[in-house]
């Protein structure tokens, strides 16, 4: 039955990555319909109910300054924000924020549901329908048909999910819910790769059962930090976390009934997450420990469920009874929902290119753990580009491509399309070759002229970027060409902040590149003709602060950027290259990357491949030249 209305984009799946993708899409003036097999589970955190933390805050940042929503939602609706690593230097700082679960749910839904242009419907999507390797819609499971030319699939864990809890092991996309069967077969039936991951969550706690007198309280900062280049305000109270430890006990409950537990006992299939392990891993890897850490989540205002995050496990209901009550504060606690861990299938990520679309399919995209990764703010970024591009394509316009020097996305979207993934991808900052200057606090400034471009952030918006960059830049030319001379009102702060006197005139940006002093001193002592508002301040200290790392680091990405520009044809035929080796023609032809940068960042590519591929390039040139 095919309903008479069609899509410029559907969205399958209503997850982090499906409401990124929808609403994108449609802020961008594209029709598109978001199909979810639960209306009430639209944005629900599956794992632990927090946004955020190093690396995936910048991913954050990133949306936020592209005109995603993600960071808008959890300010609204966070009940604890820090800055993580704050004495490091900014680049590897990351803000984390502990979300109500529920509330960020309902302002989420609330947002799609609202959005112009923008049908949200339940239904269990079961086949992709395909004509001449191009999308043209989809079919549910019960006989409904919705056309479209392009299709983004953003299903998490649903594809044939499998719940496991000790050698009990049941089909569920997650706890509670069905999961999505005929979807993977029909990508099957279509060519597409498909593979086992595995991932788990802690049990939730009744916190009335908790004895928090003996556990370190963990509070946020004060004043907290926003997410969002716009929002202003917190709403919500804010309320700690708790830190508590395993113990020996501990240790000797899980190593006594490994035999009950899935993944020891060989039932798991899937590869599970490295980062990321359960605390039968950490038990067994780690055997040395005598104890590990358990941080205590409140999981809303409302209820009285907290999540156990570090105690991860797939062990039986009775061991994870007691092997939770062997824990500090926690010997007379009552479990809420159990512990599990859940196999799922995914597309191995090199079967899609730098846009998200598919290699095989034409007008169909992969966004989220599809793709192989894990985290909530990993698969919004990927929801968000995919939207993005869609949206792109129906307008018959190029799509965007962040590359990996301009944005933490280039980054996490490089990697799966270059070198694919064998186990959950999670973002880090050692992942970025020129983090110090994708940065989190500067992320508006690398990427608000992309959303802008794109039309997911306003006019108005663009327009407070616009006067806070010339801000920024007004005030480091002031600093460059404002003199200071010694005096005792000068040199007397200067020894108060513990750092040598003025002998001989200064500039005020080789002031501010004191260690020992902050923009706030340089204001002190010659304040601008207008009060710089505290994110342009603090941009101000940083470019000046790390002036010449920034400016090292812009020259690599120069060099970077001159292989990146050797675009590489589509149909260039590697098997016709001599000295290529076979492993390395193989790997060339499974990714087909799109420049010579590429190549070379494909694992098992030698640089002595890479030379061959110069002049390979370089003679079918001359020979296109010479026509």
């Amino acid at each position: 039955m095919t309903l008479q209305k069609p899509y410029d984009v559907i969205v399958i799946g209503a997850g982090h990555a499906g409401c990124e993708a929808a609403l994108a899409a449609a802020r961008m003036g594209a029709s598109t319909l978001m199909l979810t097999m639960n209306l009430d589970s639209i944005a629900l955190m599956s794992c632990n109910p927090a946004i955020g933390g190093l690396a995936k805050g910048h991913l954050v940042k990133e949306i936020d300054a592209l005109g995603g929503e993600m960071g808008k939602i959890i300010d609204r609706t966070g009940i604890q924000f820090r800055t993580l690593n704050k004495s490091k230097g900014p680049a590897v700082r990351g803000t984390r924020a502990q979300a109500d679960k529920q509330r960020y749910r309902i302002a989420m839904k609330e947002s799609v549901e609202k959005q112009p242009q923008l049908d949200v419907k339940q239904g269990l999507v079961e086949k992709l329908l395909v004509e001449d390797n191009k999308i043209i819609g989809v079919e549910t499971n019960i006989g409904v048909q919705y056309l479209s030319s392009t299709v983004i699939i953003t299903t998490g864990t649903f594809l044939k999910g499998l719940i496991h809890i000790g050698l009990v092991h049941y089909p569920s996309g997650r706890a509670g819910e069905f999961p999505s069967i005929g979807l993977s077969d029909s990508l099957r039936e279509l060519g597409f790769e498909i593979a086992r991951l595995k991932t788990g969550t802690p049990a939730r706690l009744n916190g009335r059962t908790i004895d928090f007198s003996i556990m370190s309280p963990q509070p946020g900062d004060d004043p907290a930090p926003f997410f969002s280049f716009t929002e202003t305000i917190h709403p919500l109270p804010q309320v700690p976390c708790y830190l508590t430890y395993t113990s020996i006990v501990t240790h000797e409950i899980i190593r006594n009934n490994l035999d009950r537990s899935p993944l020891y006992a060989g039932i798991i299939k899937g590869t599970g997450p490295r980062y990321c392990p359960s605390i039968e891993d950490k038990v067994m890897r780690f055997s040395d420990r005598e104890r590990h850490q358990v941080f205590l989540e409140p999981e809303g205002l409302d209820t009285e469920e907290y999540y156990a995050n570090g105690v991860s496990t797939s062990l039986p209901y009775d061991v994870q009874l007691m092997l939770y009550r062997s824990i500090a504060g926690l010997e007379e606690v009552e479990i809420m929902r159990p512990a599990y861990a859940i196999e799922y299938d995914f597309a191995p990520p090199t079967q899609i290119k730098h846009s998200l679309e598919t290699k095989r399919v034409a007008g169909l995209y992969f966004a989220g753990q599809i793709n192989g990764t894990s985290g909530y703010e990993e698969a919004a970024a990927q929801g968000l580009m995919a939207g993005i591009n869609a949206a792109l394509s129906v307008q018959k316009r190029p799509p965007l491509i962040l590359s990996r020097a301009e944005a933490y996305i280039g980054v996490l979207i490089d990697d799966l399309v270059t070198r694919g993934t064998l186990e959950p991808y999670r973002m880090f900052t050692s992942r970025a070759e020129y983090r110090l200057i994708l940065r989190e606090d500067n992320a508006d400034q690398r990427l608000r002229v992309h959303g802008h471009a794109v039309g997911l952030v306003s006019d108005d918006v663009y327009q407070q970027y616009n006067e806070k960059r010339s801000s920024i830049e007004h005030e480091i030319s002031r600093l460059k060409k404002t003199w200071v001379k010694p005096g005792p009102e000068v040199n007397e702060l200067l020894l108060k902040k513990g750092t040598a006197a003025l002998s001989s005139e200064a500039s005020l940006d080789q002031l501010l590149k004191r260690p020992e002093l902050g923009y706030k001193e340089i204001e002190t002592i010659s304040p601008p003709e207008q009060a710089l508002e505290a994110a342009a301040a603090e941009q101000v200290e940083i470019q000046v602060k790390y002036e010449g790392y920034i400016q090292r680091q812009l020259e690599q990405v120069e060099r970077f950027a001159s292989l990146e520009q050797k675009d590489i044809p589509a149909d260039l035929d590697y098997e016709a290259m001599p000295g290529l080796g076979s492993e390395v023609k193989q790997k060339l032809k499974q990714v087909r990357p799109i420049s010579l940068g590429q190549a070379s960042r494909i694992s098992g590519v030698t640089p002595a491949a890479i030379s061959l591929l110069m002049v390979a390039l370089e003679k079918k040139k001359r020979g296109r030249g010479r026509q």
